[in-house]
């Protein structure tokens, strides 16, 4: 909004040039988005702990959650949303198509996880929405994502696989896109949701996947850095930069309340919509292996509970002391904040990876 405004008003006020810059309006969503969660976070935290809006914790986790967590309000994915949706409508070119594929995979998911937050407190349950319509919806949320995509998108490599390490190595998808496509909005969606367990574990793998996609889709958008790096150039991508920067200043606020000892859970509200933003921003900016290497915790979280699930239902033994992997280490007797903490740093490496990929063809 701010920036239609200002571009209307360049040729009287020459320096509202400025705000033409990516960088500038990234900055400026990313502030936006921090200032408004900080706003809007205490006033929302007391609401949603006076009309008791808190999931049931799990009984067969480890027992000190049942202890410390219960109580803990949760939905406080609406707040980072709030954060989002301030700094793309206020910095973001409304023009740009990406921009509105990414604000619906963002509230339509968001949407689908307040639902289920919803359910398991009416429910008074850790489980919500049934697995198989949580997936069901998820799937159609991400066709309809895809559609609008493919009709508004003027990109001719939308059903390129671009390969990193290799300069040259594309495989067309041909229609296989689209199952592709779904396949990494909806996992990505629930790969953030199975790592949100603990105080802070996700929100900052979040930031920290965010902030590489924020570098990646503007060189990806300029045409001299993606020919230096030998990347596919996307016109019209760079716009992304401005949604991956408030998702960083969205999740960096909410770090403020959500630091252990956790003042509100972002819940499925946040990681449902999380995820399924952080997969759609690698679709469009074609950087979607890079997604898994960069969010390689996330990956790994996803693994450990497939594994779990296999080997139980193949032998009837679990190989994780408890699923997903997090858990599996506080039950081994690490401390919350020291697996939270490990699982930072296997995040920050992971994000140097995936940015050293840019470079090394």
């Amino acid at each position: 909004m701010l920036f239609e405004l200002f571009s209307i008003l360049v040729d009287q006020f020459s320096f509202l040039n400025v705000f033409k810059y990516l960088t500038v309006r990234t900055g400026l969503s990313m502030f936006t988005a921090m200032v408004v969660v900080f706003l809007v976070g205490n006033p929302l935290i007391n609401f949603f702990s006076s009309k008791q809006i808190h999931n049931p914790i799990r009984e067969d986790g480890p027992s000190d959650h049942i202890i410390r967590k219960i109580g803990t309000p949760t939905m406080g994915g609406l707040i980072i949303l709030l954060g989002v949706f301030s700094g793309v409508l206020l910095w973001g070119d409304l023009s740009n198509p990406y921009n509105w594929f990414l604000i619906f995979i963002a509230a339509s998911f968001g949407l689908l996880g307040a639902y289920d937050d919803y359910k398991k407190i009416k429910l008074k349950s850790s489980n919500g929405i049934s697995s198989k319509l949580k997936f069901s919806l998820q799937i159609i949320l991400a066709l309809i994502g895809i559609f609008i995509l493919y009709i508004t998108s003027n990109s001719d490599q939308i059903n390129n696989l671009y390969f990193p390490f290799f300069k040259n190595l594309v495989i067309n998808l041909g229609w296989f896109f689209i199952p592709f496509y779904m396949f990494i909005l909806v996992g990505a969606s629930n790969a953030v949701n199975l790592t949100d367990g603990l105080d802070g574990l996700a929100t900052v793998p979040v930031m920290l996947v965010a902030a590489c996609f924020a570098f990646i889709s503007y060189v990806s958008g300029n045409i001299i850095f993606s020919d230096y790096l030998q990347i596919a150039y996307i016109e019209g991508v760079g716009e992304a930069s401005i949604f991956c920067g408030s998702i960083i200043g969205a999740c960096l606020g909410f770090l403020w309340f959500n630091a252990p000892p956790a003042k509100i859970f972002m819940g499925d509200t946040g990681s449902l919509s999380l995820g399924g933003s952080l997969g759609a921003v690698g679709i469009i900016t074609k950087h979607e292996i890079v997604l898994a290497i960069t969010g390689g915790l996330f990956v790994l979280e996803a693994v450990s509970v497939i594994v779990q699930v296999i080997s139980y239902k193949l032998t009837g033994k679990r190989i994780f002391k408890m699923a997903p992997i997090h858990h599996h280490f506080e039950k081994k007797g690490w401390p919350e904040s020291t697996v939270v903490i490990r699982f930072w740093i296997i995040s920050i490496i992971l994000a140097m990876i995936g940015l050293a990929t840019l470079k090394l063809r």
